[in-house]
């Protein structure tokens, strides 16, 4: 097996090209390479032309190791993927008894004719190792050369097809022949931007080699993965561990709301659990968007008891208790509406912790008083109350504000659970 450091995704098909079909394919097996170790350095796409075909696989080969292409591999007659790698490799086109059967077998079942194109899908490159298609008629495959030190990966361009197979062939395949074990871990982070980590954390990723560290952003959080490679799972695990603690005691420990959690709303439900603690939300801005988050968690019907949207001046009084006065005095998008409006909901579903969330998601509303962006987060336990204001910029959409804003109240909620544990 040639020894595959770095991976290119190649993608076939003028629908992709002219925007027909969105390209789903490479962010999936980027991320599935990247799993195992292989470093995806370059997404190409072209269209369904050996000549263009060929130049970008001649071009891909001078980059990297592997080259995972997707689409091409159907029964019509632009669909030459395979004939094309077979030629880039001087390999013979043979016709493949074991796929042949399986697809005049796949036609039968089905009841659907087959007609004698669809045999071109059974024609393989010599020398390649067929991995058969359980989910439709065109089988992968792989074709190694290791007087070049190159390999390539065939899969179908459907999603439905490609996904399951390079994940239960193509990786297998892959990690079988890898001589190396890799971990990772991943670190998340909240209330601290991409920036202001990468200061105090800069000699930490530039320096370290085994593991590495590597940021990535999402809207209003950031995600460190450390990643290690060794030659058994347990010393790659050991690395990974001891560089976790390490960032954890360091200067940015106190941001981490999570290691391989997968969003906020998970480590909140996970931690009411461990507590035994039930939380509401009462929210106006961001439209019952904590409520769902929060239930999209499987299990949260046992943490989470319900939620209020209330819109209106009129249902914050009707339904929460906000008072008249509270509202005439400091308006709907106030920090004290922000409390009484935890304060009801808390009131209203008996729950042991509430959140509420009012304020300006935009993109129109504003005044130089309360410009969009202004946020309120409030949050009731038996310790009393809390509130935080957000000043997001009104350049932002209306889904990034509502989203962030939602972000933070989930994140007081694990700040109070902290508290409780210290």
């Amino acid at each position: 097996m040639n020894n595959i450091k770095n991976a290119e995704i190649l993608c076939v098909g003028y629908e992709l090209l002219h925007g027909d079909v969105v390209n789903t394919n490479a962010a999936y097996l980027s991320e599935k390479l990247d799993s195992i170790g292989i470093t995806v350095t370059h997404h190409t796409v072209v269209g369904d032309e050996p000549a263009v075909l060929m130049s970008a696989l001649s071009a891909a080969f001078e980059r990297v190791d592997l080259v995972v292409t997707s689409g091409g591999l159907g029964p019509t007659y632009d669909d030459l993927t395979k004939e094309t790698v077979a030629k880039y490799f001087g390999r013979e086109m043979k016709m493949h008894t074991h796929s042949l059967e399986r697809i005049t077998d796949y036609f039968a079942r089905s009841g659907r004719i087959m007609t004698r194109n669809n045999e071109k899908q059974a024609m393989m490159p010599e020398g390649a190792t067929v991995f058969d298609n359980d989910y439709g008629t065109a089988p992968s495959l792989a074709i190694e050369d290791a007087t070049l030190g190159k390999t390539v990966i065939m899969l179908p361009g459907p999603p439905s097809e490609l996904c399951p197979i390079f994940s239960e062939k193509a990786m297998p395949y892959l990690k079988s022949r890898s001589h190396c074990a890799i971990f990772y871990r991943n670190i998340h982070f909240f209330g601290i931007g991409e920036s202001a980590l990468e200061e105090k954390l800069g000699d930490l990723m530039t320096n370290s080699q085994n593991p590495t560290v590597a940021p990535y952003c999402k809207e209003g959080e950031v995600r460190l993965r450390v990643t290690a490679k060794a030659d058994s799972e347990n010393e790659a695990i050991a690395l990974c561990d001891a560089m976790t603690e390490r960032i954890k005691d360091s200067s940015v420990g106190e941001y981490i709301y999570g290691v391989d959690t997968d969003t906020l709303e998970e480590a909140v439900v996970r931690e009411l659990k461990k507590h035994g603690l039930t939380l509401s939300a009462a929210e106006s801005c961001t439209g019952g968007l904590i409520a769902r988050r929060v239930t999209d968690i499987s299990g949260a019907s046992s943490v989470f008891l319900g939620g209020c949207v209330t819109y209106t001046n009129e249902i914050k009084e009707k339904l929460l208790g906000v008072s008249h006065e509270t509202l005439e005095s400091f308006g709907a998008v106030s920090k004290e509406t922000a409390v009484e409006m935890a304060i009801g909901v808390r009131r209203v579903t008996g729950s042991d912790i509430a959140v509420s969330a009012t304020g300006l998601a935009g993109p129109s509303g504003g005044s130089d008083e309360l410009p969009v962006g202004t946020v309120f987060i409030g949050i009731s336990t038996k310790k009393g109350e809390k509130v935080r204001k957000l000043t997001l910029s009104a350049r932002r959409s209306r889904e990034y504000i509502r989203q962030v804003s939602a972000s933070n109240a989930l994140h007081m909620v694990l700040e109070y659970l902290k508290n409780i544990e210290e």
